[in-house]
């Protein structure tokens, strides 16, 4: 299996730090940030699914980004940053406050609030994010989460902005859990970064030709994701965390983890209208990670 040398790699959809009410815990983030960065993952995607960006405002993802690079962590080839709005002037400006600080890239989820759109009006809701970017739009992965946003991101949708933008779409990132969906994007449009976000297709996917993913269990064993990202490898204990994650609340089940990880309770809290596990939750859990991680090592 050839690799291509420039792929994209592992990046983490890393966990959003917060204090009871919902203020960014910005120490405990950069953190994290180091970890997982120290520990195999390229880059930490901020904002994203499990990092609760669609909850995060302006002031939050300036007071994030700001607090990474003050901490030393090179943008340029650390930080990617999640786009996630129902308005176009909100995801612009969200696009631009990663772009000013020099951000590697952006993970652009579609307009999420209207349903039932179709190609038409995501071709040009696209069209006028990427032109009001100007001559900043860069490196952008559009972000298929149908499960999150209910909406689709086809085939012929990104053939028609990979066209009509390119050099600015760069990638896709799948999390569609589906790996039919993602083999065709990797069929009809091999030639981007063809990112996974379910790590259970992960090895399967970057065998056939994906680059790599950007995915919420980076935040827990990316040691143990590496392979699986740059080899193709299969890992039964990766795919038992995430089908163990998956019987919880993913997010409040992330957080709490890290949390479990790091010996600090502090990382659960959860910002409104999610809610962290409650204590029978989080013991039933931190057990199967300690069984799951433990029969690995063993």
């Amino acid at each position: 299996m050839a690799l291509n040398p420039n792929r994209f790699g592992l990046s983490c959809a890393i966990t959003t730090p917060m204090r009871e009410g919902g203020a960014i815990d910005l120490p405990r983030l950069v953190h994290h940030a180091r970890h997982v960065l120290a520990n195999g993952c390229d880059s930490v995607t901020l904002f994203g699914t499990t990092g609760e960006g669609a909850a995060l405002g302006s002031p939050a993802r300036t007071a994030m980004l700001g607090a990474l690079v003050g901490a030393g962590i090179d943008p340029a080839r650390q930080i990617y940053a999640g786009v996630a709005a129902a308005s176009l002037h909100e995801a612009v400006d969200q696009a631009q406050t990663a772009l000013n600080v020099g951000a590697k890239g952006l993970l652009v989820a579609p307009p999420f609030y209207f349903k039932g759109v179709g190609d038409e009006g995501l071709y040009a809701w696209f069209s006028q994010f990427f032109e009001k970017l100007g001559s900043s739009a860069r490196d952008t992965i559009l972000y298929h989460i149908p499960s999150v946003t209910a909406v689709e991101i086809s085939i012929g949708l990104v053939e028609r902005l990979k066209k009509a933008f390119p050099g600015i779409v760069t990638g896709i990132k799948d999390s569609s859990g589906d790996y039919a969906t993602t083999e065709a994007f990797l069929k009809a449009h091999g030639e981007l970064a063809i990112l996974v976000g379910d790590e259970r297709l992960l090895g399967r996917a970057v065998r056939n030709g994906a680059q790599g993913s950007i995915c919420g269990v980076a935040n827990l064993v990316p040691h143990l994701l590496r392979p699986v990202v740059y080899e193709g490898a299969e890992d039964a204990t990766v795919n038992a965390l995430v089908d163990e994650i998956c019987s919880y609340p993913v997010l409040p089940a992330v957080k709490a983890l890290v949390g479990h990880l790091h010996g600090d309770a502090g990382y659960g809290p959860m910002r409104a209208p999610l809610v962290a596990l409650d204590e029978g939750q989080r013991k039933a859990l931190f057990a199967a990670f300690d069984r799951i991680t433990r029969a690995k090592a063993d």
